[in-house]
């Protein structure tokens, strides 16, 4: 059965490779020029391993406690003779929901003999920029920059002295159970399946955790809970504030990403095990268990997409809504009980932006425990650019050396390796950092004024960005659908959809339905890091409605590039005092929405209120001649839409800003010097 096995997945890796193949001055310090550590990085995982093969057991039982069974593959280092080395080693741990024959399928493409040595350079030299589509090019070169190893199956990992486990989370693909989508339950079955992998005879009973981002959430969510054979994680693309990140940003719910991803892994969870079919051995408790719950969270999704009130809100959509539910809970992440190393991949554009940053400023370990590098990518273009000249090693190089200083001991000078590594929007290069947000950083108001910038003819308004309040002057704004073009479209789908530059790259067609704000040029390099926060007065004609706002750098030709973007429902206000920051002024850096029905504000109809939102962090550098602009909209269409109920009470119709003196709106920014305005 194993030898079946076996050529099933060299057929399927075979349609997989066939499909394939039709398929001015630097700000803050610039990383290493793929030299020194990265470049040895990179050699000890490319380089010859200690053992020459890799043996897999093909779905492994792992008893829960609750007798519930998880199906795991386990990957050995094997010797010249194919068979499991007898030493006991360093174990990795990766719990997909994605089914791990994804992963079987992916590693059985990279293991074809040469194939990754022919294949990476093209991929990684594809440039699809002169035809308008560089967003392709990513897509492309996520591959050689690591994401297919960490994402699944790592051979060199194993070769060089890992056992790999590679388990379905319960519920999803062949392992037993309900999908809990990052339940207690779940959450536990982290802790066990560590606990597990600890006491095996293959085991030294030190374990890491890999994966990305469903399985970089719950590696969190298992180091949180402190099993005492976690030795080190390695989360890529994770998020902490599931509320926040993905679900229900601003209150908004996320139909850019949530329908898809739902449907992709509730569908993947009913193919069955067809090798223990023809064996005999079918797993009957795993069809209950399907036929029990065939579309986990679909429920939910219809209801808040049909539920024409705030009254009529049916049990399981209130768990989102309700601040004390079980589940609202588990979905709120605790990094600060993270002890244990911690490094972690993150990107500007990313579904989970607002959460990785947070997360490495929360974790309680020492500085050369945990380290943090933020791409300009997208959620599905993870790793794209990494390896090449000028940017961090490949993921899964970082990843190797990162377990061999932690669970190997292995002094590799990954301890050494700078706090953070981030991609600087503006100048387009990587650069390090001692933390993030950078040091230096100083808060100051920028007010919203209806005097025209003479920069954005095509917006809706063109207005500036002053350093005083200008006159007084209602703009109105309306929900439109021109955002389907925007940099929003593409984060909030996670990059799934390739938009062309035009839309992906350059603000100017979605600002066609937004009040814009710009400054004057700056007149010299000015460094913006951290969160930004928008203070707006508005005024709304029904009890509730819609805003968003992005920060966005706007060349000398015009060309308006979106850095970070921030929204929320107007009846969503309530302010968490106790989790918000704010400036030495008093003025919000941060606000944390609380996000619940039992804090909803409904506006009053033509009414002046103030809406403070939190844009997420972000770091880039204005050149000389560049400006800064916000752009403001009445809704944010396809990345997320107000909830039924609220989305009746909003009606779709037009809002307002109303500029006023007495009660000026504003956005706070951190900068590092006085720009010259």
């Amino acid at each position: 059965m194993g030898k079946y096995r076996g050529r099933l997945a060299a057929l399927m890796a075979s349609v997989v490779v066939l499909a394939g193949a039709v398929a001015s001055a630097p700000m803050g310090s610039a990383a290493p020029a793929a030299e020194g550590l990265d470049a040895q990085f990179a050699a000890t995982h490319t380089g010859p391993q200690q053992y020459p093969n890799v043996f897999i057991e093909w779905d492994v039982p792992i008893a829960m406690s609750d007798g519930t069974v998880l199906k795991a593959n386990v990957y050995h280092p094997a010797g010249a003779d194919g068979q499991p080395i007898a030493e006991p080693t360093p174990t990795i741990v990766n719990m997909t929901p994605y089914t791990k024959l994804v992963s079987n399928i992916a590693d059985s493409a990279l293991a074809v003999p040469g194939l990754s040595d022919l294949l990476m350079p093209v991929l990684q030299n594809l440039d699809f920029s002169p035809f308008g589509f560089s967003s392709l090019s990513d897509m492309m070169k996520a591959l050689p920059g690591g994401a297919a190893r960490t994402f699944g199956v790592d051979r060199n990992l194993i070769r060089g002295g890992y056992t790999q486990v590679v388990v379905d989370v319960r519920g999803t693909g062949f392992s037993q159970g309900t999908w809990q989508v990052f339940g207690e339950r779940e959450q536990l079955d982290g802790v066990e399946v560590v606990d597990w992998a600890a006491k095996q005879r293959w085991s030294d009973g030190k374990i890491g955790m890999s994966g990305i981002s469903y399985s970089g959430i719950n590696q969190l969510h298992t180091a949180q809970r402190q099993p005492e054979a976690l030795k080190a994680i390695f989360p890529v693309v994770p998020g902490s504030d599931l509320i926040r990140d993905v679900a229900a940003p601003g209150g908004a719910l996320g139909v850019g990403f949530i329908p898809a991803w739902l449907l992709a892994v509730d569908g993947a969870k009913l193919l069955p095990d067809m090798v223990s079919i023809l064996a005999g051995k079918f797993d009957w408790v795993w069809l209950a268990d399907r036929v029990r719950d065939p579309f986990t969270f679909f429920n939910v999704l219809i209801a808040a997409l049909t539920t024409p009130t705030v009254e009529q809100i049916p049990p399981e959509m209130s768990a989102i809504l309700d601040d004390d539910s079980a589940l609202r809970t588990a979905w709120v992440g605790q990094p600060e009980k993270v002890q244990v190393p911690a490094f972690l991949y993150g990107g500007w554009h990313d579904i989970f932006t607002y959460s990785t940053p947070r997360i490495y400023n929360a974790l309680d370990v020492p500085a050369e425990q945990k380290k943090l590098i933020m791409g300009n990518v997208y959620h599905v273009t993870v790793s794209s650019g990494l390896g090449q000249p000028g940017a961090p090693a490949p993921l899964e190089a970082l990843q190797r050396a990162w377990f061999d200083k932690w669970l190997k001991g292995i002094d590799n000078g990954i301890d050494r390796y700078d706090p953070v590594t981030l991609w600087q929007q503006g100048s387009e290069q990587w650069t390090t950092d001692v933390a993030f947000p950078r040091p230096g950083m100083e808060y100051r108001r920028m007010y919203l004024d209806a005097a025209p910038s003479g920069t954005a003819p095509g917006a809706r308004h063109d207005g500036s960005l002053v350093t005083a309040p200008g006159g007084a002057q209602r703009l109105s704004v309306d929900p439109s659908l021109s955002t389907i073009c925007s940099r929003d479209a593409a984060q909030g789908t996670a990059g799934l959809v390739p938009l062309p530059d035009v839309c992906a790259k350059d603000a100017r067609i979605s600002e066609g339905a937004a009040l814009t704000f710009t400054t004057a040029p700056v007149d010299k390099p000015t460094r913006i890091s951290g969160a930004i926060a928008a203070h707006l007065n508005t005024v709304l004609d029904t009890t509730d409605g819609y805003w968003t706002v992005t920060v966005n750098d706007v060349a000398p030709d015009g060309r308006s590039t979106v850095w970070s973007q921030g929204q929320l429902m107007a009846s969503l206000r309530a302010i968490d005092e106790a989790k918000s920051t704010r400036s030495p002024n008093g003025d919000y850096t941060d606000p944390y929405p609380i996000l619940t029905l039992d804090t909803r504000q409904p506006t009053v109809p033509g009414e002046p209120t103030t809406i403070e939102i939190g844009i997420r962090a972000t770091d880039g550098v204005l050149l000389p001649g560049h400006r800064l602009r916000i752009d403001v909209f009445a809704g944010n269409f396809p990345s997320a839409i107000p909830l039924r109920p609220l989305l009746n009470e909003s009606g779709l119709r037009t809002q307002h800003l109303e500029l006023d003196p007495a009660r000026p709106s504003w956005i706070n920014v951190p900068m590092d010097v006085d720009p010259g305005w």
